[in-house]
């Protein structure tokens, strides 16, 4: 991964609570398993940005490497990695992701 991937992923998962890495937006997610992290994140009501991997080769790459995650979407929250979308469905399931996000 170049130094410059590293550092943009670096910069936007520590200057934001909560970040998503999707294959599209949270507007229009554009796989299902992005689709379903989003409804769940927006379920939580609390606010979150998305990065669309799409729109950059080596940060669907990147991303990946970076969190050592072979799968998108990725959830970030308080610049740590949470997991995948099983994961998050999990833990929206078992109430631990809105207690995540809230604390």
């Amino acid at each position: 991964m170049r130094d410059e991937v590293k550092q943009r992923i670096e910069e936007t998962v520590k200057a934001n609570k909560v970040v998503v890495f999707i294959k599209g937006s949270k507007s229009f997610p554009q796989c299902g398993f992005s689709a379903r992290v989003i409804d769940l994140l927006k379920k939580t009501g609390a606010p979150f940005v998305d990065v669309n991997v799409l729109t950059d080769p080596e940060l669907r790459e990147g991303i990946k490497e970076y969190a050592s995650w072979p799968t998108i979407p990725q959830l970030y929250v308080d610049g740590e990695f949470v997991g995948g979308c099983d994961i998050v469905t999990d833990m929206a399931q078992s109430g631990e992701l809105a207690k995540l996000i809230a604390g």
